[in-house]
């Protein structure tokens, strides 16, 4: 009786969260403004209020886009959790992208939707296909929802279209920040970093989202020319025919923010697979054939290739597809396996087809670590497993431990600074309970207590983080909750008593 009455005061609490996350009123801590600066939302210890959490999320008329199903799922789940953090971290979390980053309107009739990083204002193909992804699940029972998806869906082939190469986009001609940088930049442009995973992530969800709602109709003449920049972008960046047409160099003292040998990068040998003359971090790559997003390429053109046969009944470009994945895959069982006298056979991160490997993991998204969240249809579940050990131990130079958490960094922001990126992609990719379990307990520790995610945080100190407002990684972990309900794990998470 007592475990009862004490489950029934903790959903009351739930719904308290709840409630104030749908206020309209706004919190002391929020700026009455429509576009508020979320980058200021940030506090030493959890927001408290009568000694309950307090919402995180903007004013209900401060928020960008609304989705009604979304709304009730942020409601569902907080019923369904019984840890009252948990539960007010889920609701903060979820809704951020759509709270504070998507604009929705119509261009030439279509829907078109802009989506901002978080705290910088500029559209990456990478990060707004990841924003958006775990919303698609719903689209069929919101119709506004389902309109802004593929909005964001079209925005991204017409990006692509202005520049295959570029990696982030601004709404409009409006120029920015980096046209200094000596690679063909045009005012469109926010940065022209040249990222093979750039390229897939909007196949990946125009893919999902085409496999839920059935709508087919975003695989227009836009798209066509898209998948046809795609194809001739890795195509030129196999290198068979010289060096192509991509070169990029940057004013700057980072080492990682410019390519070497006159804006070319690390010289490679033409073996079939893709160069990536940036990682997903946007740092430039040590050795150009960056494995996990050769991986992601391949899945990418396996889904180009059924779409382009099924909606478009365009053979001829779906072969290509088929035969540019099909080299790729045969590539990478040659050339990206490397025996390590610890682990075993596992993927390096990098290498340059002359028989070099670079051995580590970034926390950025497509990663080693990933790669069974983002494609596990296309690798090895044996040498991926090892590779698993190896990403998560001192093997890896940017795995770091400290007295508050663990987990896997990068020179994108350096020492000791890890990502609760790496985090919830070990839980993502995890089939033991207790692993999970402290995944997520690791990640309820160290937001600081602002009850969002951040880019990274000092692993002896959380208070010591990067970009109090990243959308991706807030959405990330409400779509990581979500999944783990989903598959059945509500009672791992309601066995958590960290608060």
């Amino acid at each position: 009786m007592r475990k009862s009455l004490v489950k029934i005061a903790v959903v009351a609490v739930v719904a308290f969260v709840l409630a104030a996350c749908s206020t309209q009123q706004t919190q002391s801590n929020q700026q009455p403004e429509v576009l508020t600066d979320y980058s200021q939302i940030a506090c030493d210890e959890a927001p408290m209020q009568d000694g309950e959490y307090v919402c995180q999320r903007p004013a209900e008329t401060d928020r960008l886009f609304v989705s009604q199903a979304v709304e009730e799922e942020i409601v569902k789940v907080g019923k369904m959790l019984t840890n009252k953090r948990l539960a007010w971290m889920f609701a903060n979390c979820f809704p951020n992208t759509l709270d504070t980053t998507v604009h929705y309107r119509k261009r030439d009739g279509k829907d078109d939707t802009f989506v901002y990083t978080g705290d910088i204002h500029a559209m990456w193909l990478r990060d707004s296909g990841a924003q958006v992804w775990p919303y698609v699940q719903f689209a069929n029972n919101d119709s506004a929802l389902k309109s802004m998806l593929a909005g964001v869906i079209n925005r991204q082939f017409y990006s692509i279209n202005i520049d295959p190469y570029a990696n982030a986009f601004n709404d409009g001609p409006t120029g920015g920040d980096w046209m200094s940088d000596m690679t063909d930049m045009k005012l469109e442009l926010h940065e022209r970093k040249y990222e093979i995973d750039s390229l897939c992530y909007p196949i990946r969800l125009a893919y999902h989202y085409w496999m839920v709602t059935g709508d087919d109709s975003i695989f227009d003449d836009e798209w066509l020319k898209a998948i046809a920049n795609v194809l001739k972008t890795f195509k030129e960046q196999q290198r068979k025919d010289g060096v192509g047409p991509y070169k990029f160099q940057r004013r700057t003292e980072r080492q990682f923010d410019t390519l070497s040998n006159d804006g070319l990068g690390a010289p490679v040998n033409p073996v079939g697979l893709i160069v990536s003359s940036f990682r997903p971090s946007d740092d430039a790559t040590v050795l150009q054939f960056l494995i996990p997003s050769n991986f992601f390429a391949v899945s990418a053109l396996q889904k180009a290739a059924e779409i382009l046969t099924k909606v478009n009944k365009n053979t001829e470009l779906a072969k290509q597809c088929t035969d540019l994945a099909d080299e790729v895959s045969a590539a990478l069982e040659q050339y990206a396996i490397y025996d390590h006298p610890e682990f075993g056979e596992i993927y390096a991160f990098e290498v340059d087809g002359f028989g070099n490997y670079h051995l580590m993991d970034d926390a950025n998204v497509p990663s080693l670590l990933a790669m069974k969240y983002l494609n596990p249809e296309v690798i090895d579940n044996d040498i991926y497993a090892n590779t698993r050990r190896f990403v998560w131990s001192e093997s890896n130079p940017y795995f770091f431990r400290g007295k508050a958490g663990e987990g896997i960094g990068g020179p994108h922001i350096g020492y000791d600074m890890a990502w609760p990126m790496s985090i919830m992609m070990k839980a993502f990719t995890s089939d033991d309970d207790a692993e999970i379990k402290w995944c997520i307990e690791m990640l309820m520790r160290t937001d600081a207590g602002t009850g969002f995610m951040h880019e990274s945080f000092h692993v002896d100190n959380p208070k010591n983080f990067t970009r109090k407002w990243f959308a991706w990684q807030n959405t990330l972990f409400g779509e990581l909750i979500v999944k783990l309900i989903n598959d059945g794990r509500l009672e791992l998470l309601n066995s958590i008593e960290l608060q």
